[in-house]
């Protein structure tokens, strides 16, 4: 069975799809989902398919949206087997699944072992490492689930593990010299995240190991504009010194960049 939450929710067995099609059974189904394992509380859930609004009859629908997600695992593993998958553990209930059905699960573990292998000084491993977990995103999580507090603080936590991994992938290519193939990918990012400095630096610096200078400075000058614009700030020392570097007529690797954690 495969669960997929990076992207519209699927949940899928034997090239079949059993994804619930009520709105509030696919929250519920991606709320245990996001605690895979644990036992989720029915205030919780409560909390988040209602807010702070929920009905007087709470507790018993929820009740009745954890029958449907049984009787869709019933239907898809067969009655036995989907007897422990979802058990009530007070005060609430479990997803008891290996977290390695869950595309998201999938995605951190890619994630974190293409770090460790770029930290190891293997970038070429490292990139398709994280390729791999990047293409797991078939769109924005959950993008079909009106999500509560709980989900949506989950769905930013995922896109914000997207971004690091995606960084990453970016800084292994670049270690390998593949400054040329960026460029497009590069463009596209910064129009999507205009005030991430570091993607910017990318973009400059890659500009400028393809002899690209003027380029380079044009989209410092960008950078600059858009920050003064938005939030009346100056570019980063780092990405002042990446200036002075494109003016130069140095070509060193060592590019100076600010940190990965720039403002997304």
């Amino acid at each position: 069975m495969r669960f997929n939450t990076l992207g519209p929710m699927e949940v899928l067995h034997n090239g079949q799809y059993f994804t619930p099609t009520a709105p509030k059974a696919r929250n519920t189904l991606a709320l245990l989902l996001s605690r895979v394992n644990e036992v989720v509380e029915i205030p919780a859930l409560i909390d988040e398919l209602w807010s702070d609004n929920p009905p007087r009859s709470a507790v018993t629908t929820t009740q009745t949206y954890i029958y449907q997600l049984r009787k869709m695992l019933g239907r898809a593993l067969g009655p036995e087997a989907a007897r422990p998958v979802l058990v009530t553990r007070a005060p609430g209930y479990r997803l008891q699944i290996d977290e390695e059905l869950i595309d998201a699960r999938i995605f951190e573990r890619l994630a974190r072992e293409g770090k460790r292998l770029l930290v190891a000084g293997r970038p070429e491993e490292a990139s398709h490492r994280l390729q791999q977990a990047l293409d797991l995103w078939r769109g924005p999580a959950l993008s079909d689930v009106t999500t509560g507090r709980v989900l949506e603080a989950h769905v930013v936590q995922l896109e914000e593990m997207q971004l690091d991994a995606l960084q990453l992938r970016i800084q292994a290519d670049m270690e390998l010299g593949r400054h040329r193939e960026l460029l497009p990918e590069l463009r596209s990012l910064v129009a999507a995240h205009p005030l991430n400095e570091w993607l910017h630096a990318q973009l400059i610096t890659c500009l400028k190991h393809c002899g690209r200078r003027g380029e380079a400075l044009q989209a410092y000058q960008a950078l600059r504009r858009v920050l003064d614009e938005e939030l009346g700030l100056q570019p980063s020392l780092p990405l002042q010194r990446l200036q002075q570097y494109v003016l130069s007529e140095a070509v060193d690797e060592r590019a100076p960049h600010p940190p990965m954690r720039a403002t997304a």
